[in-house]
C-alpha cells in the first residue's frame, strides 16, 4: 500500500475563468476586424468610380488591417493555450495544437492551388503573405505543443 503524497486528483476548475474570457474576446475581435474591414471600412475598389470605405482611418491602414486582425486572433489563440482554459489543459491541449497545424496547412495547401485564381475574400487580397498566415497558425499550435504533457 502506497502513501505518496504525489498523486492528487484532478480539481474541477471553472470553464470561464477571465484568462479564458479574454481569450474569447481576443479571436472574436480578430474574427470582427476582419469581418468588419470586408464589409465596411475596405469600401469596393472593384466598383467604376471605386467606392472609398469608411471610417477613413481604417480604410486608409490597408494591409494592416490583415495584421490587426489575424494578430488578434493568433494572440488570443496563445492565451487560450494557458492551462487555466479549457484549451490549455487536458484533451484541449492537443485539440489546439493538431487544430492550429491542420488551419495553417490547410490555409498554405489552398492557397497554392486556388488562392489566386479563386475569389476567397481573404487569400485573394493577401498575395504571398498568405504564407505567413499558414506559418503563424503553426507557430501558434507549438504554443499549444509546449503545453502537452
Amino acid at each position: 500500500m502506497s502513501k505518496s503524497t504525489t498523486i492528487t486528483s484532478e480539481e474541477k476548475t471553472s470553464v470561464f475563468t477571465p484568462r479564458f474570457l479574454i481569450a474569447l474576446l481576443l479571436m472574436l475581435a480578430g474574427i470582427g476586424w476582419l469581418v468588419f474591414y470586408y464589409v465596411q471600412a475596405r469600401g469596393n475598389p472593384l466598383a467604376f468610380p471605386p467606392v472609398e470605405g469608411t471610417p477613413k482611418a481604417v480604410a486608409d491602414l490597408g494591409l494592416w488591417n490583415y495584421a490587426i486582425g489575424f494578430g488578434l486572433l493568433m494572440v488570443g489563440l496563445m492565451v487560450a493555450a494557458h492551462p487555466s482554459t479549457p484549451l490549455g489543459r487536458g484533451r484541449g491541449v492537443v485539440v489546439g495544437m493538431l487544430g492550429c497545424f491542420l488551419i495553417g496547412l490547410l490555409w498554405i495547401v489552398t492557397f497554392y492551388f486556388v488562392g489566386q485564381d479563386a475569389n476567397i475574400w481573404v487569400m485573394k487580397y493577401l498575395n504571398q503573405w498568405n504564407l505567413l498566415v499558414g506559418i503563424g497558425f503553426m507557430a501558434v499550435g507549438f504554443t499549444f505543443a509546449t503545453k502537452w504533457e
